[in-house]
């Protein structure tokens, strides 16, 4: 390890990026003439690192380079199988310190997958922990963290459930199941198990990228599921003894009141997981065998707004979008279901917008995400402070541009028609189903066509759709007219599927992430004539597609023919009867 160190000095790893083609000439002589600028390099990065810094090159071609110079073999831990034995010889906790996993045992000597293979003192700290010899192989930093979730997790969430059910193992022979429940429970509540099996749960959901966990009571066990991109997958069952002591536990920690279970009750909790804070909103609703609970995951309101350029808009609507945004005064209205990602958006636009020289004000209901310069006001109806009191203020604090989380009722919606009129760029969203039908929907709430036409600047549709897992995804034919109308071509297209039963990669679902797809309205002069003379949401959407919209089954449609989600995803986002 010694020698790798000392020749780690003298490594031109430029020369071996560039003999293995994933450098030019040009780029290389470039990166090290910026490498020698204390400007360009301020922290003195050597030349691989600031290749990628670059971004020409990826962190596993770097890594495949360093292979080659080091003699430590590479492995992809997103695709190779990880010994769970091997693992587990490394304490979690130094695992994440040193950013290192076990990856198998051979002959003895456990062989280690790293990000720093040159670093003696790692190996000699694993040594004495494990009482093994250590090998070093390379692997990306991000596919070792990844592991280290998914293994540590997994196997911390097996545990805690074998103590759970090992603890109400007594109890299985009580027929009068929910009885013993609420006569125990109780005392149950601050059982260490119970502890630590909500606190994996919500670890385990938050790496997993769940963004909902229900724990629901049935006759003779309770079942846990997340909604992982969207779908519910069962992760565990616990006895059923354990039920009412689980809840508890939920209601404890969102600050709910244990004794009454008549009602449905929401509270609301916060937790660190890997350095992140989690906001969790609990909601509990009396069921026949016992309380339901589901627990939602938001992003921490301390992360960073994601960029426009992030929102998976295609290059067409995000230039629509661009112009939308431009304008100085007007409404422009995201729409779409629960959990479609319109906060998303809004949050991008207000980043886009933002500018010191601008006052920009939001009204929310709660404050998800808290950003830098922007002035943000929590609602709170018990006070009366509710989003058509909050608006009418806001507009005596001379805004530029105003964010409402959600127009609720025509007050709302009249106020901020209002406040774009008289030159204020206004943000907001509403639940309907398309873009065309949002216009209609300001009029229903009792704004005046004529006032809905001279303020509305545009509308953002959107959905989620899941992307297929491009490990495991299988090419198949259609030529059924009806799925080709849905696609809206005439001849026999190939398309893919999930494999059946999926991959390691994608957990065994066949998809793996979301994306967003898009319907973008500008209503401009003829749009304009349509809502005031009381049009139907048909003729505003014939006109919308005239003037260059794509609708958002045309989206999805794209994405299914160049193999990025599937036919079912493209019914279940977009298909009306």
């Amino acid at each position: 390890m010694k020698n790798n160190m000392q020749g780690a000095q003298s490594i031109r790893i430029g020369d071996i990026l560039l003999e293995s083609g994933f450098i030019t000439a040009d780029q290389l002589s470039m990166a090290l003439q910026k490498q020698k600028d204390k400007e360009e390099n301020p922290n003195g990065l050597k030349i691989g690192d600031f290749l990628l810094k670059l971004g020409y090159v990826s962190e596993t071609q770097l890594l495949h380079a360093l292979s080659t110079r080091l003699k430590v073999p590479f492995v992809d831990l997103t695709t190779a199988k990880i010994d769970g034995d091997s693992a587990k010889k490394i304490p979690e906790a130094l695992a994440r310190k040193h950013v290192c996993i076990g990856y198998k045992i051979n002959h003895g000597r456990l062989y280690v997958a790293t990000n720093d293979p040159i670093n003696f003192f790692i190996f000699e700290e694993l040594k004495i922990s494990t009482g093994m010899e250590i090998y070093p192989m390379l692997a990306t930093q991000s596919s070792i963290m990844d592991a280290i979730n998914r293994i540590y997790t997994q196997s911390n969430v097996s545990g805690v459930v074998d103590d759970i059910n090992k603890e109400y193992q007594e109890e299985r022979h009580r027929t009068q199941i929910q009885t013993q429940v609420e006569q125990e429970s109780e005392e149950r509540v601050d059982n260490a198990p119970v502890v630590r099996l909500v606190n994996q749960l919500i670890e385990s959901a938050f790496r997993r990228n769940a963004s909902d966990i229900h724990v629901e009571a049935f006759k003779d066990r309770t079942r846990i599921r997340m909604r992982i991109d969207g779908e519910l997958m069962e992760v565990m069952t616990v006895k059923i003894q354990a039920h009412q002591a689980l809840v508890t536990r939920l209601k404890i920690m969102g600050g709910m009141n244990i004794a009454e279970r008549r009602i449905p009750l929401d509270g609301r909790a916060g937790m660190v997981v890997d350095g992140v804070t989690l906001d969790i909103r609990i909601s509990t609703i009396p069921a026949v065998y016992g309380e339901k609970a589901v627990l939602r995951l938001l992003s921490t309101a301390d992360e960073k707004a994601r960029p426009v350029t992030e929102l998976g808009m295609t290059e067409y609507n995000y230039e629509m979008f661009r112009s939308i945004i431009r304008c100085p005064h007007g409404v422009m209205l995201v729409t779409g279901p629960t959990g479609s990602g319109k906060s998303t958006t809004l949050y991008a636009t207000l980043g886009a917008l933002y500018t010191p020289k601008l006052n920009l004000v939001t009204v929310e209901d709660p404050v998800e995400k808290k950003m830098d310069g922007i002035n943000q006001v929590q609602i709170n109806v018990k006070a009366g402070m509710t989003f058509a009191a909050a608006l009418r203020s806001l507009l005596r604090q001379d805004p530029d541009v105003i964010m409402i989380g959600e127009i609720r009722d025509g007050e709302t919606a009249d106020i901020a028609i209002r406040a774009a009129i008289t030159g204020h760029l206004v943000l907001s969203t509403l639940h309907t189903n398309d873009a065309a039908s949002t216009i209609l929907r300001l009029v229903d709430m009792g704004v005046a066509p004529y006032m809905v036409a001279s303020s509305l600047i545009g509308v953002v549709a959107q959905r989620l759709v899941r992307l297929l897992c491009p490990v495991c995804r299988q090419k198949r034919i259609i030529d059924d007219p009806a799925d080709l109308r849905l696609v809206g071509v005439n001849h026999q297209v190939e398309v893919y599927d999930p494999m059946p039963g999926g991959c390691r990669d994608c957990s065994a679902t066949g998809y793996k992430g979301r994306t967003a797809i898009h319907e973008i309205i500008i209503t401009n002069n003829a749009i304009k004539e349509i809502i005031s003379g009381g049009g139907t949401a048909s003729e505003i959407e014939e006109m919308a597609i005239k003037n260059g919209t794509k609708l958002l089954r045309h989206n999805v449609a794209e994405m299914v023919l160049a193999g990025r989600t599937t036919m079912d995803e493209l019914v279940k986002a977009t298909y009306t009867v």
